[in-house]
């Protein structure tokens, strides 16, 4: 779509006049050359025309039968008249003529066509004198080059050169040649045309083959900007085409990505609101369920403790959902701090351990835990790590098949301290594993085996790891096991160490 203002418009507008600015330099600089080529071919032409003139002429009035110039003028009139005319029949612009001693012209030849008459002006009496100025130059031996009417002697511009003859010191008269600069005008003026016609045609050409150029840029933007405008009013799943491989394809590409990653925030952020609801609506109406029946006596006081026992885990679980809520809107404020202190990691991991002893006992796991030493000491915040890893023992315990392989691996390699905790279980979704660690995301939509979670806990993870200045990941293959890392800064360790 057309528009005045639109980036279209401005692009043609400016790639137009950029064409013709250069179009017009370039007749202008060619102009100029052709004017001044001509004007030197003209000017050496009329050299060599004046000069074998003047040449002749001096070397036929050295003879002194004649008493003056005029006379020798007059009694070889005929002759005088052939040189000049045929110096002159290879330029059908040309005029010679000679001038005597006082500048008045007194013999003249030219091409065919070519006479005095149309060609300068005459006195009164019919006579042609060329200016006082050109005459008095001559007469102290100045040869005259110049492009001009002569002082108002020639009708119109001429190129001309002269060039003055003596007999012996005295000045006795001057051989002119001349011709109209008309021809370097015709020469420019159709060269103009020419130019003109070629870049009219140019420009077309131009504007028809940038019209389609651009219009494949503009397209992919014009569609963005429509998609961006759905995107505006909830619509995700807007696209826009992919079209070749350079700069403006991946700009599409990498917009069709965006529209992706916005669309899957947008699910998921669907996701977090339902299970949010639905983790907050459960409690709560078992909770206000539980109390009415105390309130009313449909509990008789015998059950009052196991019942009063619910509400309390039902509490918890609240609490937990509210303080995973907190820990999100603090990480992204950047209100909460970390101290970094060294401690014991390992020993942190066998506390873990030790506290869901219970647990894994109920399900019979094959616990194992390795280590490189005993003590294998670490710089990072202690109570957000032990948060870290015990959430993901606590999944490991959760999602491990019973009898199945529950392993916490802790290796020190170049400085780094490498957490993993592995287990044997139904895994993650190949689909899922990109989205473990993303806001909003819980891969358990059917909430089969995890009731107690709303899917914060390793999007809380990622964001401690990465404000800490190191990484955590997940590998998996589905239905048969799973493994969180994650790294920790190493601080040697003086003491002895023996493997476990």
């Amino acid at each position: 779509m057309f528009r005045p203002k639109g980036i279209f418009f401005k692009y043609i507008s400016t790639f137009l006049l950029i064409i013709v600015i250069l179009f017009a330099v370039l007749t202008a600089t060619i102009s100029v050359i052709v004017d001044s080529y001509g004007i030197n071919m003209m000017t050496e032409s009329l050299s060599n025309a004046a000069n074998s003139a003047a040449v002749y002429l001096k070397n036929d009035f050295s003879d002194e039968s004649y008493s003056d110039f005029s006379s020798y003028l007059g009694q070889e009139d005929k002759d005088i008249r052939l040189i000049l005319d045929l110096l002159c029949i290879n330029d059908s612009s040309m005029l010679m003529f000679i001038t005597d001693h006082d500048g008045q012209l007194i013999r003249f030849g030219g091409s065919a066509n070519i006479s005095i008459d149309n060609e300068a002006f005459s006195d009164s009496h019919g006579t042609y004198t060329v200016p006082e100025s050109i005459n008095e130059a001559l007469k102290i031996g100045e040869h005259i080059n110049r492009t001009d009417d002569m002082d108002g002697f020639f009708r119109i511009s001429h190129v001309y050169y002269a060039i003055p003859l003596f007999n012996g010191n005295d000045y006795v008269g001057a051989v002119f040649a001349s011709a109209s600069d008309m021809g370097t005008d015709a020469l420019l003026s159709t060269m103009t045309r020419t130019v003109t016609l070629a870049v009219l045609w140019i420009m077309l050409a131009s504007l028809i083959a940038v019209y389609f150029i651009t219009e494949r840029f503009i397209r992919p933007i014009r569609e963005m900007s429509r998609a961006a405008k759905l995107f505006a009013n909830g619509q995700f799943d807007a696209r826009v085409d992919v079209i070749g491989n350079d700069e403006v394809a991946e700009l599409a590409q990498a917009f069709n990505n965006m529209a992706s990653s916005l669309q899957t925030l947008e699910d998921m952020r669907r996701s977090f609101l339902a299970n949010v609801s639905h983790d907050l609506r459960t409690p709560m109406t078992t909770i206000s369920g539980f109390i009415d029946g105390i309130l009313d006596g449909a509990i008789p006081p015998e059950q009052h403790e196991y019942y009063l026992g619910v509400i309390a885990g039902e509490v918890r679980r609240l609490s937990r959902l509210v303080s995973s809520l907190l820990d999100i809107s603090r990480i992204e404020a950047g209100e909460r701090k970390f101290t970094p202190t060294v401690y014991d990691i390992c020993e942190q991991g066998r506390e873990i351990v030790i506290s869901n002893i219970q647990r894994l006992e109920d399900k019979r796991l094959d616990v194992r835990f390795e280590c490189d030493s005993d003590n294998m000491m670490v710089l990072a915040d202690k109570d957000s790590i032990h948060q870290i890893f015990y959430n993901i023992c606590d999944n490991a315990i959760k999602f491990s098949k019973p009898g199945g392989v529950y392993e916490i691996t802790i290796r020190e390699k170049g400085g780094t301290v490498y957490v993993s905790v592995f287990n044997e279980g139904e895994g993650i979704q190949k689909e899922d594993l990109p989205y473990i660690f993303e806001r909003f995301y819980k891969s358990d939509k059917s909430r089969g085996k995890d009731k107690t979670g709303v899917g914060l806990g390793m999007y809380i993870s990622r964001a401690i790891i990465e404000a800490q200045g190191q990484r955590i990941w997940v590998e998996s293959e589905e239905g048969q096991w799973c493994r969180f890392t994650f790294t920790l800064q190493s601080v040697k360790n003086d003491g002895k160490d023996k493997k476990q």
